[in-house]
């Protein structure tokens, strides 16, 4: 699936009400979009200018909703859907939340995982060798997906408002439109607006 609108991308984001990471609910504490409006509110509350970064918080597991019981592949589906919409970072940095995942069982062995995400990780592929690690530390959006990561392990707190959905239609109106604009052969970025 590729989402080709900002309505397509709400219409989803609102699926995300009442599902979950797992089929038997034995996952998250928190639905997919309790979960998406709390990743995207510590990364705006931690990096406002960043909207690509924010909206990739919000965004990054949609793959779940796409193909349910993915766990290894739901970042690759949310970054696949999300690209002709909102770009090469958002997707780039969706696709690499779990990879961040996996770096960081590397560089901070002894740092706190939830039930679940210690049992995706098995899945994923498990904590980075060292020749994965610095393969990692080289991409160029290593430490904005190191930063998503680790706003994705903390958005998981039962009961938290973390504000409503349509409070980031006009975020994700920004960026596509920003990507848009890109697209047509304008040299702008969504960081710093």
């Amino acid at each position: 699936m590729e989402l080709r609108s900002v309505e397509e991308l709400m219409d989803l984001l609102h699926a995300c009400r009442g599902a979950w990471d797992t089929p038997e609910r034995s996952g998250d504490p928190v639905d997919l979009h309790d979960h998406a409006l709390q990743t995207a509110a510590l990364l705006r509350r931690g990096h406002p200018a960043d909207k690509e970064l924010q909206v990739a918080g919000l965004v990054h597991d949609i793959g779940h909703l796409l193909r349910p019981g993915d766990d290894a592949g739901h970042a690759d589906h949310a970054a696949d859907a999300v690209r002709p919409l909102l770009g090469e970072r958002v997707s780039h940095l969706v696709r690499l939340h779990v990879p961040a995942k996996r770096y960081l069982a590397t560089a901070s062995p002894g740092r706190g995982l939830s039930a679940q995400s210690s049992l995706t990780l098995t899945v994923q592929g498990g904590a980075m060798t060292p020749r994965e690690a610095a393969a990692f530390e080289r991409d160029p959006f290593a430490e904005d997906a190191v930063t998503l990561r680790q706003a994705d392990d903390a958005g998981k707190v039962v009961g938290l408002d973390a504000g409503v959905l349509e409070d980031w239609r006009t975020v994700l109106e920004l960026v596509a439109a920003q990507h848009s604009r890109q697209g047509a052969g304008y040299r702008h970025t969504a960081r710093g607006w």
